[in-house]
């Protein structure tokens, strides 16, 4: 099931693929044919391309070296997944195609196409958005935060269910923080057989966790002086039968 109430004030593609590979702590390399998986090898420089670490015996370091210029010759994937279980984990991913070349004892990446795919469909992304876009903010300490709140805060996770529409709460079985960035945290509402995401958008956008912090404060405010839907309330109800 799709996203069951608006999106707004969220990231455009650019910023989101930067923040996907910001946060991303493997990524697969397709190669000449072959695939190889590396975890805690890349890194990321100011525009975009990608420092890749790999033992000078690999096979991908002789690909990259004999492979012709001016066409792709690998791509690079990155999943997006979700630090709090969820039914369909995974939120995004991002596919590199492009060039490698020898760069200060490793392999450095240069992308010549770029592609983003959500739960709302594939995108490919402009390389020059691409290169001068940066990764949101928060997107370093997001796992971290919505571990947290799902673990530490369920009393406020539920307060703030009284921002989602009631038609959106139909049949919920748990609710839990999907994604929270500048702009807003994202919820997922999880039936028995479906799901769907809600957006809770935040008054101004927050550049740090300071801020983060504030704007979340704002939210359960705004929650507290709202009504707690009639959905949940039956399904407490029910639950102390």
């Amino acid at each position: 099931m799709g996203d069951t109430q608006d999106w707004a004030a969220g990231p455009g593609a650019a910023e989101r693929a930067r923040s996907v590979l910001a946060a991303a702590w493997s990524c697969g390399v397709t190669a000449d044919g072959a695939r190889e998986e590396y975890v805690g090898a890349h890194s990321v420089t100011e525009d975009g391309g990608v420092l890749l670490d790999v033992p000078e015996d690999s096979a991908l370091v002789a690909a990259a070296l004999c492979a012709p210029r001016g066409e792709p010759s690998a791509v690079l994937e990155f999943a997006d997944v979700a630090p709090v279980p969820v039914r369909q984990r995974i939120r995004a991913r991002l596919w590199l195609a492009g060039w490698f070349a020898p760069a200060d004892g490793g392999l450095l990446f240069r992308p010549t196409r770029v592609v983003l795919r959500q739960s709302s469909g594939a995108v490919l992304v402009d390389l020059d958005e691409f290169a001068a876009a940066r990764p949101d903010p928060l997107a370093g300490a997001e796992a971290r935060l919505l571990t947290h709140l799902a673990d530490a805060h369920p009393d406020a996770v539920e307060r703030l269910t009284r921002l989602v529409r009631p038609e959106s709460l139909h049949a919920a079985t748990r609710v839990t923080p999907l994604a929270v960035d500048r702009h807003g945290l994202t919820l997922r509402i999880e039936r028995t057989r479906a799901h769907g995401d809600v957006r809770l958008t935040f008054h101004t956008p927050a550049d740090d966790v300071t801020q983060l912090t504030e704007r979340m404060h704002a939210l359960l405010a705004q929650a507290s002086a709202a009504v707690c839907p009639r959905a949940l309330q039956r399904q407490r109800a029910e639950g102390d039968r």
